[in-house]
C-alpha cells in the first residue's frame, strides 16, 4: 500500500510540478494584464476564457476518461484512432457554425466591432481539443515528465508571445522601428493571439504521437465509449459551469443596474482576484491527472479502499496548508495585481481557494461512480451543483455583487463532496476518516481567523507574523498522519545497524 501512495505521490509531483511551474508562469500574466489594461478590458477576456473553457469541455465530451477506461479492455490503436477522428469532425463542424453565425455570436457576446477575438479564440479551441486525446495516451502511458515538458512549452511560448506583443513591440515602436505586423491600437487582441501561438506549437509538438498510430475508425467501439463518457461529459459541462457561469453572466447581471463598461470592470476585478486562488487550484489539478489513471489501475488490490482512503486524508490535510498559507500571505499576494482598484476583490479569494479544496476532494471521492460504471450519478450530482451555482448566481449577484458568485461556486462544491460522500457509502463503501478530516477543517478556519487580528502597517510583517500558524497547522497534522511512517523507518535503520 505504502508504495502505491508513494508512487501516486511521486506522478501527483510530476503532474504537480510541471503544472505549478507553469501555472505560476502563467500567473505572472496577471500583473502584466492589470497594469497594462483597464479592469473593463481584463473583464472582457475573463469573459471570454469563461466560455472557451466550457467549449474545451463540451468539444472533448468526456472522451478523455473513455479513453482510460476502454484502453485497458480493447486495442489501444483503435481507441486512439476512433476518438481522434470523432474529435476532428465535431471539430470540423463547430468551427463551420461559428464562421457561418459570427455576426450574431460577436453581438451576444458584446464584441460586435471584435469578431477577431472570435476568430482567433475558435481555432485555438479546435487545436486544443484535438490534442487532448494525445495528452490523455501520455498519462494513460504514465509519461508524466513528456506531458509536463509540452505543457510548459506551451506555457513559455504563450507567456514569450504577450511579453513580445504588449511590451517590446510598444517598446521598439517607441524607439522608432517600424513593425508592420503590429497594431499599436490592437490591446487584448494580443492575447487571444498568443493562445493561438502557444496552441499551434503545442499541436506541432503532439503531431508524432499522432502519426504513430494506425488509423482505424471503428463506429461500434465509438458507441461504446459515449455510452460510458456521457455522464461525464454532463459532469464536465457542469462543472465548467460552476467554475465558469459566474464569469459569463456577471456583465449582463450587473449591467441591469450599471454601465456595461462598470460592469465589465466589476467582472475583471473578479476574475484578476480569482487568479489569487491558482495554488490550490494547481494543486486540485496535479492530483487529479495523477489520480484518475491511478485509481483505474489499482481497483483490483486487496487493499486498494484502504489507499483511497488514506489518499483523500492526506489531499484535504495539505490542501488545508496551502488555504492556510495563502490567506496569511494575502496582503502580499495582492501586490500581483498592479492596479490598486484591483484590490478590492480580495473578498472574494478564501471563499474560491475554499471551493477549488472542495473540488479536489470531491474528485477524490468520486472514484465510486467511475469504477462501478455508474457514471449518471456524477451527472446528478453535477446537475444538483450546477443548480445551486446558478441558483445562487441569479438570486444574490445583483443584490450582493460579485462576492455572490464567490459564495455559490463555495456552496457548489461542498454539496457535491457531501453527496458523493453519501452515495459512495451505498455503492462503493469506503470508511473515510470524517471525524479526523472535520478536526482539521475546524482547526484550519479557527486559525485562519486568528490570523485576521495579526495585523502591523507592513504587509510583508503581517505575513511573516503569521506564518506560524501554518506551521502549527503543519506540524499537527504530519505529526498525526505521517509519524508511523517516520516511525517505521526509524525502525527500520535501527534493526539494519544491529
Amino acid at each position: 500500500m505504502s508504495n502505491a501512495i508513494k508512487k501516486l505521490a511521486g506522478e501527483t509531483v510530476i503532474y504537480g510540478v510541471t503544472t505549478i511551474v507553469g501555472r505560476f508562469v502563467n500567473w505572472l500574466l496577471v500583473p502584466l494584464y492589470s497594469a497594462v489594461f483597464l479592469p473593463e478590458e481584463y473583464g472582457v477576456v475573463t469573459n471570454l476564457m469563461s466560455y472557451t473553457a466550457i467549449f474545451m469541455v463540451v468539444l472533448t465530451y468526456g472522451t478523455e476518461t473513455g479513453f482510460f477506461r476502454f484502453c485497458s479492455s480493447d486495442n489501444k490503436n483503435d481507441v486512439f484512432s476512433t476518438l481522434i477522428t470523432s474529435l476532428s469532425a465535431t471539430t470540423a463542424v463547430f468551427l463551420l457554425l461559428i464562421f457561418s453565425f459570427l455576426s450574431p455570436i460577436s453581438d451576444f457576446l458584446d464584441i460586435p466591432t471584435h469578431k477577431e477575438y472570435l476568430i482567433l479564440l475558435s481555432i485555438t479551441i479546435a487545436i486544443d481539443v484535438i490534442t487532448s486525446i494525445p495528452f490523455a495516451l501520455l498519462r494513460q502511458e504514465n509519461r508524466p515528465m513528456k506531458f509536463g515538458i509540452i505543457k510548459l512549452t506551451n506555457i513559455a511560448v504563450n507567456i514569450g508571445s504577450n511579453l513580445f506583443f504588449l511590451i517590446l513591440c510598444p517598446y521598439l515602436l517607441n524607439k522608432g522601428i517600424n513593425l508592420p505586423f503590429y497594431n499599436p491600437d490592437g490591446g487584448i487582441v494580443y492575447v487571444f493571439v498568443s493562445y493561438l501561438i502557444a496552441a499551434s506549437v503545442t499541436f506541432l509538438m503532439m503531431l508524432p504521437y499522432v502519426l504513430k498510430f494506425q488509423f482505424h475508425f471503428s463506429y461500434y467501439l465509438l458507441r461504446k465509449i459515449l455510452k460510458y463518457s456521457f455522464p461525464i461529459l454532463i459532469v464536465s459541462i457542469a462543472g465548467m459551469i460552476n467554475l465558469n457561469i459566474d464569469k459569463i453572466i456577471m456583465p449582463k447581471l450587473l449591467s441591469e443596474n450599471m454601465s456595461i463598461d462598470k460592469a465589465l470592470s466589476m467582472t475583471g476585478i473578479y476574475g484578476a482576484n480569482y487568479k489569487l486562488a491558482l495554488i490550490m487550484y494547481i494543486f486540485t489539478q496535479g492530483f487529479r491527472f495523477a489520480f484518475e489513471p491511478f485509481f483505474f489501475s489499482y481497483s483490483k488490490n486487496e487493499d486498494s479502499k484502504e489507499v483511497y482512503k488514506k489518499v483523500f486524508l492526506y489531499f484535504t490535510g495539505f490542501g488545508l496548508i496551502i488555504f492556510l498559507g495563502c490567506m496569511c500571505w494575502i496582503d502580499v499576494l495582492q501586490h500581483f495585481l498592479r492596479r490598486p482598484e484591483y484590490n478590492v476583490g480580495a473578498i472574494i479569494v478564501p471563499w474560491v481557494l475554499m471551493a477549488n479544496l472542495f473540488q479536489g476532494m470531491y474528485y477524490s471521492l468520486s472514484l465510486w461512480y467511475k469504477l462501478t460504471d455508474k457514471t449518471y450519478y456524477g451527472a446528478y450530482m453535477a446537475l444538483i451543483g450546477c443548480m445551486v451555482t446558478i441558483s445562487i448566481n441569479f438570486i444574490f449577484m445583483p443584490l450582493l455583487g460579485y462576492i455572490a458568485s464567490a459564495y455559490a461556486v463555495f456552496a457548489c462544491f461542498l454539496i457535491m463532496c457531501i453527496l458523493s460522500l453519501i452515495l459512495g457509502k451505498k455503492h462503493y463503501k469506503i470508511n473515510y476518516n470524517i471525524s479526523k478530516i472535520l478536526f482539521y477543517f475546524i482547526l484550519a478556519v479557527s486559525l485562519y481567523f486568528i490570523s485576521r487580528y495579526i495585523k502591523f502597517d507592513s504587509n510583508w510583517t503581517t505575513s511573516v507574523a503569521r506564518t506560524p500558524l501554518v506551521i502549527i497547522f503543519a506540524a499537527i497534522f504530519i505529526f498525526n498522519e505521517m509519524k508511523f511512517v517516520f516511525t517505521k523507518k526509524f525502525l527500520n535503520t535501527m534493526l539494519r545497524k544491529k
